[in-house]
């Protein structure tokens, strides 16, 4: 008989009472259960099911004694039910039995004769070479009251579909309990995701109201952001990440959308769906989890997941080479530590140093920079005691931006700057270089906003450093830009457009207006001054 525990509510006035929700998340009340009461609920297949469902445990007004919400227990309850796998073993020693198969290979069967061997058997297996297909191999697999044939291969592990497993039984194990979810739930199955809890229960809701005075105070700390509690290494649960940060405005957080990073992933032990609370089934890949944050979600529930990924700094392992958006969200800051911290530095002692960002630094001391970044964070040491040849400084710069899997002038918008460049009108030009400014998600924009001021002044150091805004444009063109399939020729032809479009950059900042109607404006204060110097001059003849 399958155990149900459910949760205690706060005594009340004298009386204790436990929660329950339904397999619709709706609450029911319901007296303390005594010894004859714990009998099993009942199932209606049609879709109608009456079963109860588990309740989570508390939530408590601390964030760090954050406990699950309610989690329904139905799909797990049926996943115990499904039916276990049976070996047919075959009693003769088969000399033609791959090295990859046990006893249940039986060599060429036709399908009939397997279907006897399986005896009617629910989950009753076995491993026959296909008559139809000689050299080929076959899973014979008894599920509701009929023979199932499935192609069976193997590339070092064994698989009929996206799975793999590395021993048949583990295969058939985890199709059994497949294919008899999917039978028995297929409706519940369809609509689990109607009603989420993401948005609502132990996301924001429940701790809302509880932690806000908590989170008001939490927003003043310094602003990288951990999630570890200090007297014990377990890290809380994402969603109670997403409800703090959520809930709690800071002049230092980023507010920037940002998709989560989801993964196929084995979970060990039971896990439940963190946006429909559902169980998520199986022997292995049962469902994804986000790289950057770790959240748990089913497959088919993370296209439904907003993108309101947290990154969790314990997960970022490094600074170089991470994606610019996550990095920004992981630490909590406006653009990436390292185009702040270098850029400062730059312009602290090197503004005025002769070819700069074009004379290389270096290659080992810029890879010590790299390697501090990624050890130390914002606490790098980058100043002239440590290293004083400023083109080291900047060379680290430019190998940061030149590797982020994703460039600061983003792949798909790139076609659109290309374009862009080749406008033989310059006031036209402008205006197609702004609205694909406008397409670059925000961290993006800002980085290369906050870059091109950054280049402006270095250029209004000309006289010292010789480096005016096409020189920095042939610099910065392939570092900022990059072609979304890396071809040659079509990267060669576009260093040109490449160059033109940092070169205008750098020379019209204020086309990093984030007002749509920044070009009407620009030609009205344009013919605005035309009009004033025409005044001008007819007063003066």
């Amino acid at each position: 008989m399958r155990q149900h525990t459910a949760r205690r509510e706060p005594p009340g006035k004298g009386t204790e009472r436990m929660r329950w929700t339904d397999y619709r998340g709706r609450a029911v009340s319901a007296p303390r259960p005594t010894a004859s009461d714990q009998t099993e609920p009942e199932a209606d297949w049609d879709g109608s099911i009456q079963q109860l469902k588990l309740s989570g445990s508390s939530v408590s007004s601390d964030p760090e004694d954050y406990q699950p919400p309610i989690w329904k227990s139905y799909l797990y309850q049926l996943q115990q039910e499904a039916p276990r796998p049976k070996r047919i073993t075959c009693p003769q020693e088969m000399e033609s039995r791959p090295r990859y198969y046990g006893r249940e290979f039986h060599g060429m069967l036709s399908r009939e004769y397997a279907d006897e061997l399986l005896g009617g058997a629910e989950g009753a297996y076995l491993v026959r070479e296909s008559q139809r297909q000689p050299g080929t191999n076959t899973l014979a697999l008894r599920f509701g009251h009929q023979t199932l044939n499935y192609r069976l291969f193997y590339d070092g592990k064994h698989f009929v579909g996206e799975k793999r497993f590395e021993t048949v039984h583990d295969l058939v194990t985890d199709g059994l309990i497949t294919l008899y979810i999917e039978t028995k739930a297929a409706e519940y199955i369809a609509k689990m995701t109607t009603n989420p809890i993401y948005e609502h229960l132990g996301y924001t809701s429940l701790l809302k109201d509880k932690m806000g005075h908590r989170l008001s105070r939490r927003c003043t700390e310094p602003r990288r952001v951990t999630f570890q509690r200090e007297d014990s290494k377990i890290t809380t649960s994402p969603l109670v990440r997403h409800s703090t940060l959520k809930d709690c405005p800071s002049e230092k957080q980023s507010s920037y959308d940002k998709v989560h990073n989801f993964k196929v992933h084995t979970f060990r032990g039971p896990h439940w769906c963190e946006y429909c609370a559902n169980f998520m089934w199986g022997l292995i890949a049962q469902g994804v989890r986000c790289s950057d944050c770790g959240l748990n979600v089913h497959k088919q529930c993370s296209k439904l997941v907003p993108s309101d990924c947290q990154p969790d700094l314990h997960r970022i392992k490094k600074v170089f080479s991470c994606d610019l958006t996550t990095l920004v969200k992981a630490h909590n800051t406006t653009r990436p530590m390292v185009v702040d911290m270098c850029i400062k530095e730059i312009e602290l002692r090197g503004l005025q140093s002769e070819g700069l960002y074009r004379v290389s630094g270096f290659s080992e001391h810029i890879e010590d920079v790299r390697l501090s970044f990624d050890r130390d964070g914002e606490k790098a040491d980058i100043s002239a005691n440590v290293y004083n040849d400023i083109n080291i400084i900047a060379g680290a710069l430019k190998l940061y931006l030149r590797d982020l899997p994703i460039p600061v002038i983003t792949f798909h918008v790139y076609s659109r700057f290309i374009q862009a460049a080749k406008i033989p009108n310059p006031d036209t030009r402008l205006e197609a270089i702004h609205e694909g400014l406008l397409q670059l998600p925000p961290a993006h924009y800002e980085t290369l906003r906050y870059l091109m001021m950054h280049l402006k002044k270095v250029t209004m150091f000309e006289k010292y450093n010789f480096m005016n805004s096409e020189n920095l444009g042939i610099v910065f063109g392939p570092t900022l830009m990059q072609p979304p399939e890396q071809n040659a020729l079509a990267t060669l032809n576009d260093m040109r457009h490449q160059k033109l479009i940092i070169q205008l950059l750098i020379e019209h900042e204020d086309v990093f207006s984030q007002d749509s109607r920044w070009f009407d404006m620009k030609d009205s204060r344009t013919r605005g001054g035309l009009m004033k110097d025409s005044r001008t001059r007819g007063g003066l003849i």
